[in-house]
């Protein structure tokens, strides 16, 4: 398995308990990356990941910000100025999102294979990164 980059969105999903089956899905795919040490995150999915969780999950922000010191396993990608500008022609060139792009930006700059997110077109291939939607039609499939 080649590294794959973990979309905020799958993160908060092991968070979330309004879905168990989502959660634990989620959970057994992230320590599967973390045991092969395949998984890629940004400090644009860190900040993403803390909003997210104790904004729209209603978490406490001192036990995400403990949450948050568990993702030391993933490879972390910090965004650059170049980061940055390649986001910008990716966003251009595919009609996606400034924030989508820089998580592809963020995906090739670090070699990933695939990114893991709900968010993007499932089966896309962009700059040769296979955007990959581990919970399709309401059912979770396999995602490891």
């Amino acid at each position: 398995m080649s590294k794959i980059f973990i979309d905020t969105n799958i993160l908060v999903y092991s968070m979330d308990r309004h879905d168990p089956e989502k959660r634990e899905k989620c959970r057994s795919g992230l320590t599967a990356l973390t045991r092969r040490d395949k998984g890629v995150i940004s400090t644009q999915v860190l900040q993403e990941f803390y909003v997210a969780c104790t904004k729209k999950l209603g978490a406490d922000p001192l036990i995400v910000k403990n949450i948050l010191q568990s993702f030391i396993h993933f490879e972390l990608v910090i965004i650059t100025p170049e980061i940055i500008q390649s986001a910008i022609d990716i966003s251009i060139l595919n009609a996606l999102s400034f924030w989508d792009a820089l998580i592809v930006s963020a995906a090739i700059s670090a070699n990933c294979e695939k990114i893991w997110t709900e968010d993007l077109n499932s089966g896309q291939m962009i700059r040769g990164v296979m955007l990959e939607n581990p919970i399709e039609n309401g059912h979770v499939k396999e995602i490891y």
